[in-house]
């Protein structure tokens, strides 16, 4: 079983991709909680788990994670772009 985790950081629109930003800014949002992510991540098909104490390596701030199981036939980037379309989509 493959559990993937997207931190916060990855969709963030405010952080650039030195910072932990791993999608384009255009599909990056502002602010993005795991909330949203874990939504996004059950509209693209799998479950989502979210842990709310834990800190990115790069952030001080603890804004969770979001652990995504069974994502067998994706991967991370393909993943972690669909679920940043549909964190805005959510927004809208």
């Amino acid at each position: 079983m493959v559990e993937n985790v997207i931190w916060p950081a990855y969709l963030d629109a405010e952080l650039t991709r030195s910072k932990g930003r791993r999608v384009p800014e255009d599909l990056a949002v502002t602010d993005p909680t795991v909330e949203e992510i874990a939504k996004a991540v059950q509209q693209v098909g799998y479950d989502a788990v979210i842990e709310r104490n834990k800190a990115y390596s790069r952030e001080f701030e603890e804004r969770g994670r979001v652990l995504v199981k069974n994502a067998d036939d994706a991967g991370k980037s393909d993943l972690v772009q669909a679920v940043a379309v549909y964190v805005g989509v959510l927004r809208e």
